[in-house]
């Protein structure tokens, strides 16, 4: 069989059906009970597909942010609902740096023309602690 006679085919691009894991392997990945990532998705800390069957189907790029969950809820007395709150709150934190430092680099930052303030008469201190 000569090589040439077969073509050869590369997927470009992959099905979505792959792209999404189902429940069990999210969980598996993440190293947690699938019933611990139902309740993320119901408290609405991690974003899901629903599927025509009722599975739940996830993107494996929210792994890394089961993991920044876990390591907040080790590290804070918070219950999972207040770390919705603690994530969004660091999102913004995260967006308004960036939006500083790119309005950093695009405009010249003015300096605060300070007024001059009477100068109040105190006592000198003397240089000896007391």
């Amino acid at each position: 069989m000569n090589p040439q006679s077969r073509p050869l085919r590369y997927p470009l691009v992959r099905s979505p059906r792959s792209a999404l894991l189902d429940e069990e392997e999210f969980a598996r990945r993440c190293g947690l009970h699938p019933e611990l990532v139902r309740r993320f998705w119901a408290l609405g800390l991690i974003p899901a597909a629903r599927h025509v069957d009722g599975s739940l189907w996830f993107s494996p790029a929210q792994v890394p942010a089961v993991s920044r969950l876990q390591r907040l809820r080790a590290s804070l007395p918070l219950n999972y609902a207040a770390l919705g709150l603690v994530c969004d709150l660091l999102d913004r934190i995260t967006d308004l740096e960036t939006a500083l430092r790119v309005r950093g680099r695009t405009e010249p930052v003015r300096r605060r023309t300070t007024t001059q303030q009477p100068t109040v008469d105190r006592p000198e201190r003397s240089q000896r602690w007391t």
